[in-house]
């Protein structure tokens, strides 16, 4: 997925995949994964994606700062 935020093009295909939370299994309604991206650039972005009765009802970008990022992954620790 590719989204323009602030003229800062962010895409899934191009960013380095940083870590990855699912969140039920696949297919069901209330399922969602949120998966963390990291740009050539060293910018941080999540795109989320789940079931019609997630949190992540459809796909999305959001830019993360770093810190932000840092608390993600820190949340997000197995």
């Amino acid at each position: 997925m590719k989204k323009v935020i602030c003229k800062v093009e962010y895409d899934t295909d191009n960013a380095e995949l940083v870590a990855k939370f699912t969140s039920g299994n696949f297919g069901d309604a209330d399922g969602y994964e949120e998966t963390l991206y990291k740009t050539a650039n060293g910018k941080f972005f999540l795109y989320v994606n789940g079931g019609a009765e997630s949190i992540y009802p459809a796909e999305n970008i959001t830019r993360m700062s770093a810190d932000k990022a840092k608390a993600w992954l820190e949340a997000h620790a197995e």
